[in-house]
């Protein structure tokens, strides 16, 4: 099978559709021609029913007799272009007169039901069309008056028009087709620029871009949509990239570490006390190194969407309870105040581990970064068709230019001010991609030195 190419498929098709209205353009135009024509013969025939008809004499002998010499005198000093044969008969279908271009012709007689009609016959080989029309005498007929007119040149005419047609028709399409093809290649210019500009983007090439056509028409909004794309796969790399370096820098700073203080400890002979004090202190920064890559694996399985939703019953108060007894010994040693509104049960469909990870995480981060003698607080606003949980507290603060920034990985408002404060910036952005997956809404109002409040909307649906 032939394969074309786009702009040949394009003017290929527009041919086609031409074609088809052409030749219906063509068909009628050739039949209001050909009807016409036809029209103006059967006119021809009815004036010159009229103009002989007008000039018949009836005489009464034993038989009628049809007397003509008026119309053969005026036959005389007539001239016609266009051939007009007539021809008179008795009431016995006997010859009275004919003119004279019938020679040794004569035209034929047809049965009564054919009177008054247009007959096409020939005539000595000739196309002719005829009426024969009834000659009366006081309501008896007494003969026929034949009119006929040759059709020779009509379809001399009708012929060559229909040659003139068909030989016009495939020209016409052949020189459409060429200009079709023009008019395509021009407007598909615009597809070449994007196949060449897709052509030359790589990996490190993203900031390339399809140049807009001057028109705003599809290819325009083809063109815009293929660079929007673009800009969301630079900026997926780019934090991908960014993701990489951060992720690598945290794990290699928690490693540093302990290389540093296992080659201390090789160094000489230490104390019992020596020893257990750096072994605590390594066992801590490899705890901290597991919670590093748990939650790094967590966000890769967010990332590439591998995460299947369980949906049961989530009981907050047991949930917070228990993230509340595990940071209890974090609670006693800064003397938090925690305030809680649980009166009632509060419960959600949704999957109980990830909302764990989601209240975990927020929690942790309000104990955190609460100072000695705070308070914390957790209550809930039962609406229609949502649970609201506020947790609030009275720590550091972010300030505004910060708390969009704070959803990023490895992101940490202020790390450099509080740097007692351990963490890696991920709890947030982990709550951030949670909330988006469990369909859960999130939003966090801050202000430096006065506290943090961060809402959660459990839809009732």
């Amino acid at each position: 099978m032939v394969s074309f190419s786009y702009k040949n498929r394009i003017a290929f098709n527009y041919i086609l559709s031409t074609a088809l209205l052409i030749s219906i353009v063509f068909v009628v135009l050739f039949q209001i021609i050909k009807h016409n024509v036809n029209s103006h013969i059967n006119f021809n025939i009815q004036e010159e029913i009229k103009k002989h008809i007008d000039e018949v004499e009836i005489d009464m002998n034993k038989s009628y007799l049809i007397q003509v010499d008026q119309w053969r005198a005026r036959e005389h000093n007539t001239v016609n272009v266009n051939p007009v044969f007539v021809q008179f008969l008795d009431c016995n279908n006997e010859l009275i007169d004919k003119s004279p271009n019938l020679k040794g012709l004569q035209l034929k007689l047809y049965p009564p039901e054919q009177n008054n009609k247009n007959i096409d016959t020939y005539l000595n080989n000739q196309p002719i069309r005829q009426v024969q029309v009834p000659i009366y005498d006081k309501k008896e007929q007494v003969g026929y008056l034949f009119i006929a007119i040759s059709l020779e040149d009509s379809m001399v005419i009708l012929e060559k028009l229909k040659n003139i047609l068909l030989i016009s028709f495939p020209l016409i399409l052949v020189v459409l087709f060429f200009i079709a093809r023009l008019i395509a290649g021009r407007s598909i210019k615009p597809v070449k620029m994007i196949t060449e500009t897709s052509g030359r983007i790589t990996r490190d090439t993203l900031n390339d871009r399809i140049k807009l056509p001057q028109h705003k028409d599809e290819l325009y909004v083809l063109s815009r949509t293929i660079n929007e794309l673009l800009d969301r796969i630079e900026s997926a790399v780019e934090r991908e990239k960014q993701f990489t370096s951060d992720a690598s820098h945290e794990l290699r700073t928690p490693l540093a570490v302990l290389k540093g203080t296992l080659e201390v400890l090789i160094r000489k002979p230490r104390t019992q006390a020596e020893y257990q004090e750096k072994i605590t202190f390594c066992v801590k920064e490899v705890d901290r190194l597991n919670q590093l890559v748990d939650e790094l694996l967590l966000l890769a399985r967010f990332e590439n969407q591998k995460v299947n939703l369980k949906q049961n019953m989530v009981f907050l108060n047991a949930s917070i309870l228990d993230i509340l007894a595990l940071h209890s010994q974090s609670i006693s040693d800064k003397k938090l105040n925690i305030i809680t509104d649980l009166d009632r049960d509060y419960y959600i469909k949704s999957d109980d581990y990830l909302v764990n990870i989601v209240l975990g995480n927020i929690i942790s981060n309000a104990i955190k970064y609460t100072e000695i003698g705070g308070q914390i607080s957790i209550r809930f606003l039962d609406e229609t068709d949502k649970l609201i949980c506020m947790i609030s507290d009275t720590g550091i603060g972010i300030a505004k230019s910060d708390v969009s920034k704070v959803m990023n990985p490895f992101y940490r408002a202020q790390a450099y001010n509080h740097p007692e404060i351990k963490g890696v910036g991920l709890g947030l952005s982990i709550v951030n991609r949670l909330c988006s997956l469990l369909q859960i809404g999130f939003r966090l109002d801050s202000e430096i030195e006065k506290g943090t409040i961060v809402y959660l909307e459990f839809s009732k649906k």
